[in-house]
């Protein structure tokens, strides 16, 4: 597997295809935000184009996630609608009061919870101050509430992107493993790793 791009007591980071080093993870419940292959990428927003975002493929094919949601006991995927997943009972949805008409105003998590659906609302707009450079970076608060409605356990975040998960993780003071095949946000999330835990 190698050795890690970033650890502390509570983090680890890995800089790789997340499918390759699968098999050498060990945790005990998946949250994680995928690629949900509806190429939004590469059609950017007018608002990410004048923040210098380009076309992108990176969204345009939905990868399989269910080999990583059966690599643990538990599993929370953001974009579960856009996955062949199992039925659940269990779903969470984030609510964008703020949304604009070229976004959802809804987003749906799948998990393997026999549990009532819930929902969060949370505003976009409220999660500007957070940006660290990630187009599809959720909320802080909405990956918190998302890993508290979880069973307790090691996380994973196989997608990990700017490290949101893992920085919600180690702030409700839960271990966490992250794994990104882009090295610019494996950086990013280790910075993020470094601040002190925040006050919840």
């Amino acid at each position: 597997m190698g050795e890690p791009y970033y650890q502390d007591d509570a983090v680890t980071i890995y800089h790789g295809d997340c499918r390759a080093l699968l098999p050498s993870v060990t945790a005990d419940v998946l949250v994680t935000d995928p690629p949900y292959g509806i190429g939004f990428a590469a059609h950017p927003t007018k608002w990410q184009r004048r923040a210098g975002m380009r076309p992108s493929e990176w969204d345009n094919v939905a990868m399989d996630v269910l080999p990583f949601v059966q690599s643990c006991a538990s599993a929370c995927v953001w974009g579960g609608n856009y996955f062949n997943l199992p039925p659940s009972r269990g779903w969470l949805v984030w609510v964008k009061p703020d949304a604009p008409p070229s976004m959802s105003s809804v987003e749906l998590a799948w998990t393997s919870e026999n549990c009532n659906s819930r929902h969060i609302v949370r505003s976009i707009s409220a999660t500007n101050a957070e940006r660290v450079g990630h187009p599809t970076q959720k909320p802080l608060v909405v990956m918190q509430w998302s890993i508290s409605a979880m069973p307790d356990g090691v996380i994973l975040d196989p997608f990990m992107g700017s490290g949101t998960t893992l920085r919600a993780a180690k702030d409700l003071g839960r271990k966490a493993i992250g794994i990104e095949i882009e090295e610019r946000y494996c950086e990013i999330a280790a910075n993020r790793m470094r601040q002190e835990v925040l006050a919840l």
